[in-house]
């Protein structure tokens, strides 16, 4: 959060500010989704970008990572609902959204 605070081309930011509804999977009842941050900042060519960011551990974001666990790939399952009421969201308000995990956080100092 200190990125975005002292970074010159973040224009705004907040944390948990932005509510998206969404169906759970498991139990049919729609519900809130509050993805991480919202962050409006501007691009190398001067640019206004728009985000929604979720950070989740690997092994949150796809049944693959999440192993044989089952909690694990339950959460799975429910965090792609999420995820997809999200992009719907973000597509109709004209912004982008995405999930950070620690293969972006911590690239060892290589982009992937």
């Amino acid at each position: 959060m200190r990125l975005c605070d002292e970074h010159p081309n973040v224009y705004k930011w907040a944390s948990e500010s932005i509510k998206v509804p969404y169906r759970h999977p498991l139990t049919g009842k729609y519900t809130i989704y509050v993805p991480d941050f919202f962050v409006v900042y501007n691009d190398k060519n001067g640019r206004k970008h728009a985000e929604l960011i979720e950070v989740k551990p690997k092994s949150q974001t796809n049944l693959m990572d999440a192993g044989k666990s089952h909690a694990k790939k339950k959460q799975v399952v429910i965090n792609m609902a999420k995820w997809e009421a999200a992009n719907a969201y973000a597509k109709q308000n004209k912004i982008r959204f995405r999930v950070v995990s620690e293969d972006q956080l911590f690239h060892q100092g290589t982009r992937k």
